[in-house]
């Protein structure tokens, strides 16, 4: 079971996102709990950054909807983002 930690940058981009769509709300939530318990689920799409978010990774939370995180010890992620692709990358 991971731990989830959010960064005041992922709040505010949060409350942003939510604000624009605001219909994807359960959806958020719905893929934070399946990260929690599966944070490799493939519905999920994990997968690493590079560049300059290079050891980072993100999740799919919807069609256009991407979390940034950070695993920061084996049971802890860091939430960094939410957006779209470009906003985000």
């Amino acid at each position: 079971m991971i731990r989830l930690e959010w960064s005041s940058r992922f709040e505010k981009s949060l409350k942003k996102w939510i604000a624009k769509h605001p219909k994807s709300r359960e959806m958020i939530k719905q893929k934070l709990e399946l990260f929690i318990t599966d944070p490799y689920a493939p519905d999920l799409k994990n997968h690493k950054l590079s560049g300059r978010l290079k050891g980072l990774r993100a999740i799919s939370a919807g069609y256009d909807c991407r979390i940034v995180f950070s695993f920061v010890e084996e049971n802890t992620a860091l939430l960094i983002a939410i957006g779209t692709h470009d906003e985000v990358y």
